[in-house]
């Protein structure tokens, strides 16, 4: 059972290399969204890092990229992938609204959609047809941060990318507004859209004002300019379902949003 379970696990990771590490043009596409805000020498902050697709994309554009993973196993590859990059830090952990321990459930077929929430994972098994197979049939109890804890660690970052299916909203929660960085984003699901709700409400709680939205892996904004908190709310609730997914960007000043 140990090498079976051992086997589905690395079969995972390889599936998830195959559409988001040795793909062309997505790598080539996740370059030109984010050098519209990442410079070089920012610092980048990976939240979810995952096989390290995004992390790739901001070391490639010069910034100092802290990765962070909390699947002991994507954690150990990030550390062989990144290996002798100065710039990459590895950290294994959760991020959240607090420091200590969080148990994640694990999807050994499909490890990018492991997650602390337990309320994602149940609607997962009510997502109809796009969800359908999806099977979480473990848990590890891995170490937590916050946001405010790697800023005090590792310096304050021009940009977050947050991507912890259905999480996302606990992980603002360990921000504080005295740290806040110029711009981040977080992702959503259809399946459970009020997750992001809330992650958005906690984002203009903490000031940011500019908003705009990218479906799905599309690395494409969908409004021309950034816009206000109650046109992407409206959005997010009136998204069809075979929208999925995407990701919300959340800037504190509209120069940079646009």
């Amino acid at each position: 059972m140990r090498f079976r379970r051992r086997v589905a696990l690395w079969r995972g990771v390889w599936r998830s290399l195959a559409i988001y590490r040795f793909d062309r043009r997505h790598r080539k596409s996740l370059a030109r969204l984010y050098a519209s805000f990442v410079r070089p020498g920012d610092l980048v902050f990976d939240i979810g890092a995952h096989v390290g697709d995004r992390t790739a994309a901001f070391a490639g554009l010069g910034a100092r990229v802290v990765a962070v993973e909390p699947q002991p196993h994507l954690a150990r590859f990030l550390r062989l992938a990144f290996a002798g990059k100065s710039r990459v830090t590895v950290i294994e952990a959760a991020v959240g609204d607090r420091a200590g321990t969080i148990r994640l459930n694990l999807n050994l077929a499909n490890p990018t959609v492991a997650s602390a929430s337990d309320a994602f994972v149940e609607a997962a098994g009510r997502g109809g047809e796009a969800w359908s197979g999806q099977v979480w049939e473990g848990t590890v109890d891995v170490p937590a941060t916050t946001l405010d804890q790697l800023i005090a660690e590792h310096g304050h970052p021009a940009f977050v990318k947050i991507d912890v299916e259905g999480f996302e909203d606990k992980v603002l929660d360990g921000l504080s507004d005295a740290s806040l960085p110029p711009a981040l984003s977080f992702e959503f699901v259809t399946l459970d859209r009020s997750a992001a709700q809330r992650a958005l409400e906690r984002a203009a709680s903490l000031g940011y004002r500019h908003f705009n939205l990218s479906l799905g892996e599309s690395h494409t904004m969908m409004f021309e300019t950034a816009q206000p908190v109650p046109v992407l709310a409206e959005t997010l609730a009136t998204l069809s379902e075979e929208a999925n997914s995407g990701d919300v960007y959340c800037f504190l000043r509209p120069e940079v949003a646009g």
